[in-house]
This record gives C-alpha cells, sequence and structure tokens, in this order.
C-alpha cells in the first residue's frame, strides 16, 4: 500500500456542535454541513495542510456506513498531533480550543523528547495535541 491518507474521519454525536466547535472556536475553513438532502449522509469537510480533509461525520451514519456497531468509544486510543512553530503557538492554540469548550486533559509543558506540547479533547472526546519541536519547522 503507499501512503495516501487523504481524509481523516471523526465521528461525532452533534454535527452542529461539532462544526461549531472547529469552524468558530478553532476558526478552520469549511463550507459546513453538506448531504443533507441524502438519508445519513450529512457531513462536514475542513481542508487541511497538504490537501489533507478532516471529515466530521455522525456516529451513527459512520457506523452504518462501516457496517459496524456505534461506539462511543473515543478517549485516548488515537490522538491528533497539530504541529506549531513556538512554544508560543502552542499556548495561544490550546487557550483556543478551551475557549472553543475543549477539556484541557494535560496543560502545555516541555516534554521528555525535547519538544512542548498540550493535549485536549474536543467536544466529542477526540483526543488531539498541540506540540512545537524544536527540530521541526511547519509552514505558516
Amino acid at each position: 500500500m503507499r501512503p495516501r491518507l487523504k481524509v481523516l474521519t471523526l465521528a461525532v454525536d452533534d454535527l452542529e456542535n461539532s462544526l461549531a466547535f472547529y469552524r468558530d472556536g478553532m476558526g478552520l475553513p469549511t463550507k459546513g454541513i453538506i448531504g443533507q438532502q441524502f438519508e445519513d449522509g450529512a457531513v462536514v469537510f475542513i481542508h487541511l495542510n497538504d490537501d489533507l480533509i478532516l471529515a466530521l461525520y455522525p456516529a451513527p451514519s459512520l457506523a452504518k456506513d462501516a457496517k459496524i456497531e456505534v461506539t462511543q468509544r473515543r478517549l485516548g486510543a488515537v490522538s491528533l498531533g497539530h504541529i506549531v512553530n513556538s512554544k508560543e503557538e502552542v499556548d495561544a492554540v490550546m487557550r483556543q480550543a478551551a475557549g472553543a469548550g475543549a477539556v484541557i486533559t494535560d496543560p502545555a509543558c516541555q516534554r521528555f523528547w525535547g519538544g512542548y506540547s498540550g493535549y485536549f479533547h474536543d467536544p466529542n472526546g477526540h483526543l488531539w495535541e498541540i506540540a512545537w519541536n524544536p527540530q521541526w519547522t511547519v509552514p505558516d
């Protein structure tokens, strides 16, 4: 398999609330909810860097599409890493997330690996790490 990760889909409990968190609270650009004319089709697409798409999809619709049972287990099995260019930017994004309604699970601090990061849960329990590593640079 060639590495072609294009879409990262998060199961969400409340699509409107999730849209508000990511678009209004975190400032991520999106056209909003699309596909509402289709049964189980409502979804939010957020275009990220390098053509990566973050999709927000109602948990029952995702489960139906994948032919699996709906699960509420989302805490900590996977973390999404958002890389920034400074400690100050980590702190700013963590404040933004908290202001948008995220639950801070571990405030930003110096890490054993030489970087600086903090963790939060989005309104659906998805775990995010906001991190700065002195060895990495990311485009603005």
